[in-house]
């Protein structure tokens, strides 16, 4: 067997295994099923149209969000001016999934199972879908690789991209996210470009075409596709305006299907709401002009090669494609460059509840021969360098595993919510410590037993009239009583000009009737500095992620002051939505030296 052909089915087992045994998503309910969150915004059209025959009212919503709370509240679709509502998501994701769809529905009128759209047979007939695409994307992959380079750099490569980065769990577990269809796309139309490069013809241009808009249709952005199948293997402009010139019959048929495919989302808008254009991410958007590459890249939030350091080495892999395949090293450096700056442009950069920069990996085809660049160099180079890149792609494939298992069953990765100093903490560790969630939300946790403590102010609320303040009962007094209707306390506010000891450190006790799961609900306890009114540092601490259903904690929150100018303290707790009761008393604020 070629070493490619072993690479392709390894990667294909362990995808399988990992999907099929170690984590099922169609075995979960609730927000970590196979269709939820974003997943069930890109379905909900084939419910909508197929089931409910609802798609402008969605009047079905309520009862699927009480059985199944694929989200906590309806954020599929958004009510028009029309009155109608719109889908979220753009159509061609659901397009993909209809076959599955189907299959699952028709499991679900012959089964037990109720066939609402939702049920066991819809989640295992998506979960199942999607691992099939990813073996179609792979399967392409190897032959676009094969072209241009040799078996042995191929075999390695895949190995790369599959084991050693976040498209591992991206097309094992949480492959119903567009970025797995998306890879597959961007294969496939990799190698009927390059065919088509070789032998034009209009089935070819037709597919081609169709392939764009597809990928457009599932994600706006990847309208750059364009780029692969006008740009594949131009060097000039001279070649190009000749390529145009002799194929311009082939390309006029490109377009076409181009627009046939994309017309479908203006047509939905159109019958929906009466626009041909609606702008559903409401107040989400790109800022071209202020990029967050740095952060997008490197910050510890969800950086791309923070989380798939293996792709570092696509950067001199550039270098070496240059070298040797000049032909395709405009277009996919331009593209890359390109597909980078416009993914990170986005205004949550770290694109929500991602592992690593989830939006990059349907740009990994593409990448891949800079890979494959690299390793062709590798081959050729002496023994100990073959054995230390060998070294840094195994560590890089363990690194993959470990955050695969945290970010599922281990717990330890925190999505959307990751720190330099939290990351430090948990690497490679395999159980949690919950001084470590301090980390998450401020990274000046001091370790030690503190030192010359002096208390700056204290409030148990037995004489405190504040709006929240209330008596339990008899027994326990006056506490804060923090719910859903009042967002903000009072600040309690007190004198505290720069002192000798270098820390602060405030804390409360704090009663949790039940936890608050939802990370962006979570009561905040915040301290701030100020200097003249004006506020110099700001800390904060979500209370909920160190306090189980029924408990009473102690809970602190450091920050950092000797090298601060301040003439005033503000203590405050912040409830963005939580429906959680929570009871706080006695707050204390402390200073200590190391």
């Amino acid at each position: 067997m070629k070493h490619s052909r072993l690479s392709l089915l390894i990667c294909m087992l362990a995808i399988l295994y990992t999907g099929l045994i170690y984590y099922p998503k169609w075995e979960k309910q609730g927000t970590e099923a196979t269709i939820s969150w974003d997943v069930s915004g890109y379905y909900m059209y084939l419910p909508a149209l197929f089931i409910y025959k609802d798609a402008k009212k969605c009047s079905f919503q309520h009862s699927i969000i009480q059985k199944y709370c694929p989200t906590p509240d309806f954020q599929q679709a958004f009510q028009h001016a029309s009155g109608n509502y719109v889908m979220k998501y753009s159509s061609g994701q659901a397009i993909l999934m209809m076959p599955f769809f189907l299959t699952g529905h028709l499991f679900g009128k012959i089964s037990s199972y109720p066939a609402d759209g939702f049920s066991y047979p819809y989640q295992l007939a998506i979960g199942l879908g999607m691992l099939v695409y990813a073996f179609i994307g792979l399967w392409y992959l190897r032959k676009i690789l094969l072209t241009y380079f040799s078996d042995s750099v191929t075999a390695i490569t895949i190995a790369a991209i599959v084991l050693a980065s976040n498209y591992f769990n991206y097309a094992a577990i949480d492959g119903a996210m567009t970025h797995n269809t998306l890879f597959t796309i961007y294969c496939v139309l990799l190698y009927t470009t390059i065919r088509f490069t070789q032998q034009p013809s209009f089935l070819k241009a037709i597919a081609i075409g169709s392939l764009c808009g597809l990928a457009a249709l599932i994600r706006p952005t990847e309208v750059i596709t364009v780029l692969i199948a006008v740009l594949w293997g131009i060097q000039n402009f001279k070649e190009l305006k000749e390529r145009l010139v002799a194929n311009w019959r082939y390309y006029t048929l490109m377009a076409f299907a181009f627009c046939v495919v994309i017309s479908i989302q203006p047509l939905y808008w159109k019958w929906a709401t009466g626009e041909w254009i609606v702008y559903s991410y409401q107040d989400q958007g790109f800022n071209f002009l202020k990029p967050h590459l740095w952060k997008g890249i490197f910050d510890f939030r969800s950086g791309w090669l923070i989380y798939s350091p293996i792709f570092i080495l696509v950067i001199p892999g550039f270098y070496y494609l240059y070298q040797q395949q000049k032909k395709i090293f405009p277009v996919v450096l331009l593209f890359s460059v390109l597909f980078i700056y416009i993914c990170f442009s986005w205004d949550q950069w770290w694109y929500g509840g991602s592992l690593g920069a989830r939006a990059m990996i349907q740009c990994y085809p593409v990448l891949a021969f800079a890979l494959a660049a690299f390793v062709q160099n590798i081959t050729e180079k002496k023994e100990w360098v073959k054995i230390g890149f060998a070294a840094f792609s195994s560590l890089c494939m363990y690194y993959n595993f470990w955050l695969t298992h945290q970010a599922h069953k281990g717990g330890l990765y925190k999505a959307g919510e990751m720190t330099g100093a939290y990351w430090k903490a948990v690497l490679f560790k395999q159980e949690a410590n919950r001084k470590w969630d301090y980390l998450l939300d401020n990274n000046e946790l001091y370790k030690m037993y503190p030192q010359n403590v002096t208390t700056v102010y204290t409030n148990n609320f037995e004489t405190d009239t504040s709006a929240l303040v209330t008596e339990i009962d008899s027994v326990n007094g006056k506490k804060l009583l923090l719910s859903k209707p009042d967002q903000y306390s009072t600040e309690f506010k007190f004198a505290l000009k720069k002192p000798q000891q270098k820390w602060i450190r405030a804390s409360a006790d704090f009663t949790s009737v039940q936890k608050e799961w939802e990370t962006w609900r979570m009561v905040q306890f915040c301290i701030r500095l100020y200097k003249n009114g004006k506020m110099v540092k700001h800390n904060y601490l979500r209370v909920h992620r160190l306090l189980n259903d029924n408990e009473t904690k102690n809970i602190f929150i450091d920050m950092k002051a000797g090298n601060i100018d301040f003439d005033e303290a503000r203590i405050y707790f912040w409830n963005p939505a939580s429906d959680k009761p929570l009871i706080v008393d006695n707050l204390q604020v402390v200073t200590f030296d190391y």
